[in-house]
C-alpha cells in the first residue's frame, strides 16, 4: 500500500512538472507577444502606464495558474492574502518560461534517449553491436542519463524556490520558522529565569540574610547577664524595628517573585501594589474589563514592575505612566517615564522582559532617545 502510494505520488508529481512545461511554454508565447505588441506604447511616456498594466496583469494570471499548480500537485500551501509585487511577478514568470522551457528539452532528450535505447537494444538483440560498442554505447548513455537526471533534480528545486519566493513560505517553511522562534524563545526564557534566581539568591543573601543576623546580635546583646532594664528594653525596641525591617524587606522579595495578588484580586491589584511600593509618582491606565489568562497576567505584571524599577533606579525620572488596553485580542502594556532615556534594549533587564514577552508569542518595544523620555510597550496575544 505504501508503496503503491508513492508510486503514485510520484507520478501525481511528474503530471505537475509536465503541466509547468506547458505553462512554460505559455509563458514564452506571451512574453514575447506582449513585448512585440506592448514594447512600443512601452518606450512612450504618455501610454507607458497603461502598458505596463497590461503586461503585468496577464504575468500575474500566469503565475496565478503556476500557484494552483504548485498547491494541487506538490501540496504547496501559500499565504492566503499575500500579493507579490509587480516585479516579482514579472521576474518570476521570466524565470519561470527560461526555467520550464529548459525542463522541456530536457525531457524530449530523454524521450529521444530511451527511443535510441530502445534501437540499440533491438540491434543488440539481433546480434549487429559488438563488445567494444557495447562499451561504449553504455559508458556513454550512463553519463548522458547522469547529467540529465541532475539536472532535472536542479529544475525541480528551482521550481520549488521560485514559488516559495514569490508567493511567500510555505507551510513547512513556516512550521521551521516557528520551530527556530520556539527555541530562541525557550532559551531566553531559561536565561530570564536563572537570572531572576541569581537576583533572589543575591537580595537573600546580601539583604535579608545580614538583617537576621543584625537581629540575632540585638536579642543576644540584650539577654546578656548585667544588663539594666532600661538597657534590655532598648535593645529590644531596636530588635523590635529590625524585625519590622526584616518582614517588609521579605515582602518585597516574595512579591518580586511572585505577585499574591494575582491568585486574588488580579492583575490591577497587583499593579496598585506596584503603584504604592513605587519609588517615584506612577498614574495607573487601566482599560481592561475582563480577566486574562493567568501567564498574561504574570508577564504584564513583570513587564510593569521591572519598567517602573529601571524608571526609579537608573533614569532618574519624576513620574511614570502606566497604560494598558485590549484591542483584537491583544493585550497593549505602555510604560512611560520622564527620565534621561538611553536605555539599552539588549541589557540585562530589558532582555528578560523581552524573553518573557516573547515565550507568550509577544514583541516587546524600547523606545528611548538620549534626551528622554522613555516609553517600553508590550503586545502580548491573548488569545
Amino acid at each position: 500500500m505504501a508503496g503503491a502510494a508513492g508510486v503514485g505520488g510520484v507520478l501525481w508529481r511528474s503530471v505537475g512538472v509536465f503541466l509547468g512545461c506547458v505553462a512554460a511554454c505559455a509563458g514564452v508565447v506571451w512574453l514575447a507577444v506582449a513585448g512585440v505588441v506592448l514594447g512600443p506604447f512601452l518606450l512612450w511616456p504618455r501610454t507607458r502606464a497603461g502598458a505596463r498594466a497590461a503586461l503585468v496583469a496577464g504575468a500575474r494570471r500566469i503565475a496565478g495558474l503556476e500557484r494552483r499548480r504548485r498547491t494541487v500537485f506538490f501540496r504547496d500551501r501559500f499565504p492566503l492574502h499575500y500579493v507579490p509585487q509587480d516585479m516579482t511577478v514579472l521576474r518570476y514568470v521570466a524565470t519561470r518560461a527560461y526555467a520550464g522551457t529548459v525542463t522541456a528539452v530536457t525531457l524530449a532528450l530523454f524521450g529521444f534517449g530511451m527511443v535510441l535505447a530502445g534501437v540499440f537494444t533491438a540491434a543488440l538483440v539481433r546480434g549487429r553491436v559488438g563488445v567494444g560498442e557495447l562499451l561504449w554505447q553504455v559508458l556513454l548513455g550512463g553519463a548522458l542519463l547522469f547529467l540529465g537526471v541532475q539536472g532535472l533534480r536542479s529544475l525541480y528545486a528551482l521550481d520549488a524556490r521560485l514559488a516559495r519566493d514569490t508567493f511567500g513560505p510555505s507551510e513547512r517553511e513556516l512550521l521551521r520558522q516557528r520551530i527556530d522562534e520556539l527555541a530562541t524563545s525557550r532559551a531566553a526564557v531559561v536565561h530570564a529565569v536563572d537570572t531572576e534566581r541569581r537576583r533572589i539568591e543575591r537580595d537573600l543573601h546580601d539583604g535579608l540574610q545580614q538583617r537576621l543576623v543584625a537581629l540575632a546580635m540585638l536579642l543576644g546583646r540584650a539577654r546578656r547577664p548585667g544588663r539594666t532594664a532600661e538597657q534590655s528594653a532598648a535593645l529590644l525596641a531596636q530588635a523590635h524595628e529590625e524585625a519590622q525591617d526584616v518582614l517588609t524587606e521579605l515582602r518585597e522579595v516574595a512579591w518580586r517573585v511572585y505577585p499574591s495578588a494575582l491568585d486574588g484580586p488580579g492583575l490591577r491589584e497587583a499593579l496598585g501594589g506596584v503603584a504604592e511600593r513605587s519609588p517615584v509618582p506612577l498614574r495607573l491606565e487601566y482599560g481592561l474589563d475582563r480577566p486574562l489568562p493567568r501567564p498574561v497576567e504574570t508577564a504584564a505584571y513583570f513587564v510593569v514592575s521591572e519598567a517602573v524599577t529601571n524608571a526609579a533606579k537608573h533614569a532618574q525620572a519624576t513620574s511614570v505612566q502606566v497604560r494598558l488596553t485590549m484591542a483584537a485580542g491583544v493585550l497593549t502594556i505602555s510604560v512611560q517615564d520622564d527620565g534621561c532615556g538611553g536605555a539599552d534594549p539588549h541589557g540585562t533587564g530589558l532582555a528578560g522582559l523581552r524573553g518573557r514577552v516573547e515565550a507568550l508569542d509577544g514583541r516587546l518595544r524600547v523606545d528611548s532617545p538620549p534626551a528622554g523620555p522613555t516609553t517600553i510597550t508590550a503586545e502580548l496575544p491573548c488569545a
